[in-house]
């Protein structure tokens, strides 16, 4: 089914629920929010959040950043110009950036805006591994897991009583910023199982399409939850999956995403 954005700041209608299909893993999920609204104010609170970080540029690791989220931005385009959908990245303005933090993390909001943490990268160790990392946080934004979120909320807090309604600026901000906190953690969503196993899923065909070796993706799952024996489990980790669970499900999607990599040079 193809995306139908309603609610922005206006009116919402039960009637009107948008049912989205994600064109590379399948799966559907009810999205009602306005990309172009949720995309503005993510933009908004990247610049607040880099603002306060310290941006890493001009160094061989934030060309690395700026290079691996390029080509996985450019198969992603390529892909969903090839079907039909180049429409779905209308609101898209990508920005790749190092931050210096020691946390093991990394995330890319609504509309691109992705933030990789200096703390990942010896875990991430090359190119391909960094490609896993960036190619699952983007597939968090492509498949709008956000506003997925955003809905969810949305109807747990107004359910039916919003039929017929409106949902006005401070309500629509007070919702967006339960999602994504204000502050240093800004793009730290907690997505639920479903969204983090097609986030691995379409990562892991993403960082196919552009040319990354989709079968360095265990291992680096494994070498992070090893970074986090015998002390506090790192945030990236905090809210995924089990990771023998996860090494199946990558393991099951494997055959496709070699297609994907064999199709774009890979060997």
């Amino acid at each position: 089914m193809k995306v139908t954005k309603i609610l922005g700041l206006g009116a919402i209608s039960m009637s009107l629920m948008a049912c989205v299909t994600n064109p590379v893993t399948g799966r559907s999920s009810l999205q009602i929010a306005n990309n172009s609204e949720i995309a503005t104010m993510a933009s908004q609170e990247y610049k607040t959040t880099l603002s306060k970080a310290k941006v890493i540029t001009g160094t061989a690791d934030a060309n690395r950043v700026k290079n691996v989220g390029n080509r996985i931005k450019q198969a992603a385009e390529k892909y969903y110009t090839s079907i039909g959908r180049q429409s779905d990245l209308a609101n898209y303005n990508w920005e790749f950036n190092l931050l210096q933090d020691s946390q093991l993390n990394a995330w890319c909001m609504p509309g691109g805006k992705v933030a990789v943490y200096t703390g990942i990268l010896p875990v991430t160790k090359d190119d391909d591994g960094l490609a896993v990392v960036m190619g699952h946080e983007i597939s968090h934004a492509l498949a709008g897991h956000g506003n997925e979120r955003i809905s969810q909320a949305m109807l747990a807090q107004y359910g039916g009583s919003i039929l017929g309604s409106s949902i006005n600026n401070a309500q629509w901000a007070s919702i967006f910023q339960q999602v994504y906190p204000i502050g240093a953690q800004v793009g730290l969503l907690a997505y639920g199982r479903k969204q983090e196993l097609e986030a691995d899923k379409m990562g892991l065909y993403l960082m196919g399409m552009a040319g990354y070796d989709p079968r360095t993706a265990p291992a680096f799952w494994e070498r992070m939850e090893a970074s986090s024996k015998g002390s506090a489990v790192p945030q990236f980790l905090s809210t995924h999956p089990n990771p023998s669970s996860r090494i199946a499900d990558i393991n099951e999607a494997m055959p496709q995403a070699l297609e994907y990599y064999r199709a774009a040079g890979g060997k």
